[in-house]
């Protein structure tokens, strides 16, 4: 199974929600776990895993071959991001733009466009305890995080648990994250931007036909909104967690859940139990 984490906004406690299951299971299964949250990684603070591997990751970006160039404009009309402009017989290539599909490139006549490397950030392997770990850091100043979330998500080990720490909101690089996930646990918190954005997550994921359930962060410090909407809608509320200062205070030392409190744990087995019976 392939298990995501997300959450319609920052600071829920998805990546707590994430890692707490992640290690839960652990003692019972084979578990591969990937932070997809690439511009902010912060799993591996609670996982503290031995890195065994460091990859660089590129994508291709177009460079012209002047020789070969007649400026007929092509490559600049089949790109769809504006990453390239072809003026007074000049070709100007923005790679801050380009997003590396090779359109450009593929469809030249003259054959006058190459693709070279650029490095968008770099992707760490290894293991905290019996666990798989895999995370990705995107470079300072690159805007492009969906093709360093794929190529994280190519070492998904099929004979594995896997568990996806989604980055928040609904954008591109969540989306990226989530696809094809047998199953998406939505974080969210009893608050009027937790239920605003929780529309948004839950919206996204109907049009990608994920199952989908929901855990409410924090409760008790809001209103009844979420629940009234989840129960609307008929989204399952899989597991509520209350405003506690004890996790808030592991949290902020680097301790997951259930080793600061060891009676959550049987919680997240029994919220993995339920999910198991959603998927089949």
């Amino acid at each position: 199974m392939i298990l995501s984490v997300a959450s319609g906004k920052g600071g829920t406690g998805k990546t707590t929600i994430a890692v707490s299951l992640a290690l839960a299971l652990n003692q019972s299964y084979q578990v591969q776990f990937i932070d997809c949250d690439v511009e902010e990684p912060n799993a591996h603070l609670f996982l503290k895993p031995a890195i065994s591997e460091s990859r660089q990751v590129f994508i291709p970006v177009p460079e012209v071959i002047e020789s070969r160039c007649t400026y007929c404009g092509l490559c600049a009309e089949v790109c769809a991001y504006k990453a390239i402009a072809v003026v007074k017989g000049t070709v100007l290539i923005f790679s801050e733009l380009c997003h590396g599909c090779g359109g450009c490139s593929l469809l030249c006549p003259e054959r006058a466009l190459k693709e070279v490397g650029k490095r968008i950030g770099v992707m760490e392997i290894g293991t905290a305890g019996q666990l798989s770990f895999i995370d990705g850091r995107l470079d300072v100043g690159q805007a492009l995080s969906p093709p360093l979330i794929r190529e994280l998500k190519k070492n998904i080990e099929p004979g594995k648990m896997v568990i996806i720490d989604s980055p928040p909101g609904t954008s591109c690089p969540m989306v990226e994250s989530v696809k094809n996930s047998d199953f998406c646990l939505l974080v969210t918190e009893p608050t009027p931007f937790g239920l605003n954005d929780l529309i948004l997550s839950v919206e996204t994921l109907k049009l990608m036909k994920i199952p989908t359930g929901v855990i409410i962060n924090r409760a008790g410090i809001g209103d009844g909104r979420v629940e009234e909407y989840c129960r609307r809608e008929g989204l399952p509320v899989l597991m509520s967690l209350p405003f506690d200062r004890d996790i808030a205070t592991a949290y902020s030392e680097g301790i997951p859940i259930w080793e600061a409190k060891p009676d959550y744990r049987s919680r997240f087995i029994e919220l993995f139990q339920r999910v198991q019976e959603m998927v089949r």
